[in-house]
């Protein structure tokens, strides 16, 4: 009987683990790619990626991923859709429960990826990526020229509307405080920007539109006046959850849940790999999430080249 069911399991088929399994499959491991909901991730809710290398024109998040996974399937890539729902380090190999199901793994990557937290205002859900964002850098330049809104009050909140003043000919910037919680020089630069009007103590009661957004309904959260505002898009930086719960622990990370690697993606579990958004690390972007997958699974490798049973 084999030791393993799998020389290498991935979790999460977002670019970082396509990436990990296109990898895998060219080092000629057995790999299998478990995804709960669809290949993609995060990048299938943008409509247009324009930063990401070798696309002067730019390239929809959905053809992106899909030849991200042809790519990968034409190298070998097991996908299979299932939910992990825990992880059981053994000595030399990665255990992993699935509903109904245990299957074993030489070395396993995690690549779940994070959720954005979100609204929960009516439309948000309907115009995701048509005009409802939730990342700057990936559809920041989209707005060129455009009269649009920013939702949030932290650190993320600020730096993005400082980086999207770029493009955008007007921004609303709505939170549902009197004052901001970012750093005290990120609020200084917004509010000396020009570009950037501040409704303080706001909620978007509802996000409407006929195609895309259109505008925004807001409600002033002490005097109960609701007003309606003119937005071709619309921003939400209220924060982002990394997919982690599932582990119940084992694993080292930060406050958020966010696990710790070290350069070769590398966790504080022998064996286990983190890859992409799932990582605690600086940027969160399409291009360091493929590089992240493609580290840990050379990393992988040869870990397995050192400790696969004889």
């Amino acid at each position: 009987m084999p030791a393993w069911d799998y020389d290498i399991i991935i979790i999460g088929a977002g670019p970082a683990g396509l990436t990990a399994g296109l990898y895998a499959g060219r080092a000629r491991l057995k790999t299998l790619l478990l995804e709960k909901l669809i290949h993609g991730g995060q990048v299938m809710t943008t409509d247009l990626v324009e930063n990401y290398p070798g696309f002067p024109e730019g390239i929809s998040g959905f053809e992106l991923s899909d030849r991200m996974r042809q790519q990968a399937e034409r190298f070998g890539l097991e996908f299979r859709s299932g939910e992990v729902l825990g992880l059981e380090p053994g000595p030399d190999y990665q255990l992993l429960r699935l509903e109904g199901q245990e299957l074993k793994a030489g070395a396993a990557i995690i690549a779940s990826g994070v959720r954005y937290r979100t609204l929960g205002a009516p439309g948000e859900e309907t115009f995701t990526g048509k005009g409802v964002s939730y990342c700057a850098t990936c559809d920041g330049a989209l707005y060129r020229g455009e009269t649009i809104a920013v939702v949030g009050g932290g650190d993320t909140a600020l730096t993005d509307t400082l980086f999207l003043c770029r493009f955008a000919e007007k921004i609303h910037l709505i939170h549902r405080r009197d004052a901001f919680r970012g750093e005290k020089i990120l609020q200084e630069q917004v509010k000396a920007q020009e570009k950037v009007q501040i409704h303080w103590d706001t909620v978007v009661n509802e996000i409407r539109g006929q195609q895309a957004v259109e505008e925004l309904e807001l409600r002033n959260v002490k005097t109960g006046e609701v007003s309606r505002l003119p937005v071709a898009g619309v921003f939400i930086f209220v924060g982002i959850t990394p997919n982690t719960a599932w582990l119940k622990g084992g694993v080292s990370m930060d406050e958020w849940g966010f696990i710790f690697t070290d350069a070769e993606m590398a966790t504080s579990v022998p064996g286990l790999y983190a890859a992409g958004d799932v990582r605690s690390k600086l940027l969160r972007q399409i291009s360091t999430a493929v590089g992240d997958g493609a580290t840990a699974a050379f990393a992988a490798e040869h870990y397995l080249s050192k400790h696969r049973p004889r």
